[in-house]
């Protein structure tokens, strides 16, 4: 919140107040993304998109006109909830509607928009300090999301998975015409039509019963390989927001303009994000975030140790930091995204992120960690994140893999 949300309701002198701000976004966070992941995975990928683009929107537009500070945080609270998995969503659509060569390059081009919507962000609060003016410039384009849901098409996987072929095939008909693309119509009828049984396999299946189909989530939960696995996954998540979020935060110690210190941790993500593109489809999703999380823990736990003399340095190295793992962040989606079974894809990933909302939440007090020792907060941050690069060991490589439809195929995922 600015200085003139101080003016409003009377903070200046109840810092603790501000501070709550933030966490009660991550809260409304937190609670929403397993609905989210429901959303999508029950109805849909645009469906998902165009009601967490909106909804938050109109949210938005609406807290502008609090008058009282509880009714601003009911309102932070509630467009938190219903937009938490905007990000998530987009992902797993665009994730699902490029070619496997493409998927590392679509993955990035969305997380590089976020960081250019976090200098946007920064650069219209320079321009409009006044709170309500600036909420209502910041929201209200949003609600024109809401044709997105006659502008772009269901992902084509996600109608498969859910036995929605003729849908598809009319998708992939017009994806192929608008590339100029020829498919083959016996290929295209085998895709629509289910084939008809033999008289042998008739006689089979008249008296046969058959059973229920287990839960996919129940085959989950029993699998061994796959709690290990949301195990895994659950921490890097946690180590990746609790880093991302405590370098922005500490980011405001840094000498100069906090507007400009804010735009340059945010600018410093996107050579992050294009490494990434480089060195996922060359040396493999293990290697490629395992080196991110391991040069951060070392550039986060050498930051104490630069003399004070060169403070030049010292940003030097917080910035490999956040451009570190800001390259873990987006390469963890696409990674998180390839290790679990189709229909359960985006529940999975938005569980992942829920839990990793834990790290959202305790990195607004890592500047109390300063009272006990001035360079605590950046130890916590490398040791973290060196932790995360070895539990990189533990998961398979996905690379050039074909994402698991199945609970079985994500199993047999070889390491």
């Amino acid at each position: 919140m600015s200085n003139n949300d101080n003016n409003s309701f009377d903070l200046a002198c109840h810092e603790w107040k501000r501070t709550l701000v933030g966490t009660i976004h991550v809260a409304g966070v937190f609670a929403a993304l397993p609905i989210t992941g429901f959303i999508s995975d029950s109805f849909g990928r645009r469906t998902a998109l165009v009601l967490t683009s909106v909804a938050p929107a109109l949210v938005g537009v609406v807290r502008a006109f609090s008058s009282t500070y509880i009714m601003y945080l009911c309102f932070e609270f509630l467009e938190a909830v219903v937009g938490a998995g905007v990000y998530s969503t987009a992902f797993i659509l665009a994730l699902e509607m490029v070619g496997l060569d493409k998927r590392v390059l679509g993955g990035n081009l969305i997380s590089s928009t976020f960081a250019l919507g976090q200098v946007l962000t920064a650069g219209v609060s320079w321009l409009i300090p006044y709170w309500k003016t600036y909420l209502i410039v910041i929201y209200a384009p949003s609600i024109l999301f809401i044709s997105y849901y006659w502008l772009i098409e269901e992902s084509v996987r996600w109608l498969l998975s859910v036995g929605n072929k003729k849908e598809a095939a009319r998708i992939i008909f017009k994806v192929a015409a608008m590339n100029k693309k020829k498919l083959s119509p016996e290929t295209m009828k085998m895709l629509v039509e289910e084939p008809a049984p033999t008289k042998p396999q008739i006689s089979t299946q008249i008296p046969e019963k058959t059973e229920p189909k287990k839960s996919l989530f129940m085959q989950v939960l029993r699998s061994k390989t796959m709690i290990f696995r949301l195990s895994v996954c659950s921490f890097w998540w946690i180590t990746l927001t609790f880093v991302y979020y405590g370098l922005s935060i500490n980011s405001v110690s840094l000498s100069g303009n906090s507007y400009v210190n804010y735009i340059l941790t945010s600018l410093v993500e996107i050579p992050g994000y294009c490494l990434s593109v480089v060195t996922l489809d060359r040396f493999g999703r293990k290697s490629s975030i395992m080196t991110a999380f391991i040069i951060c823990a070392v550039s986060l736990i050498g930051l104490p140790f630069v003399p004070e003399s060169l403070p030049w340095l010292q940003t030097t190295m917080n910035l490999i930091g956040k451009l570190c793992i800001s390259m873990a962040f987006s390469s963890i989606y696409i990674y998180t995204s390839e290790l679990f079974p189709t229909q359960a894809r985006h529940s999975l990933l938005a569980f992942c992120s829920m839990v990793g909302r834990i790290g959202a939440l305790v990195a607004p007090q890592t500047p109390l960690l300063m009272a006990v020792m001035e360079s605590l907060p950046y130890l916590v941050f490398g040791i973290m994140s060196g932790t995360s690069g070895l539990l990189m060991l533990l998961t398979p490589e996905t690379l050039q893999a074909q994402l698991p439809d199945t609970v079985e195929q994500a199993e047999h995922m070889k390491k």
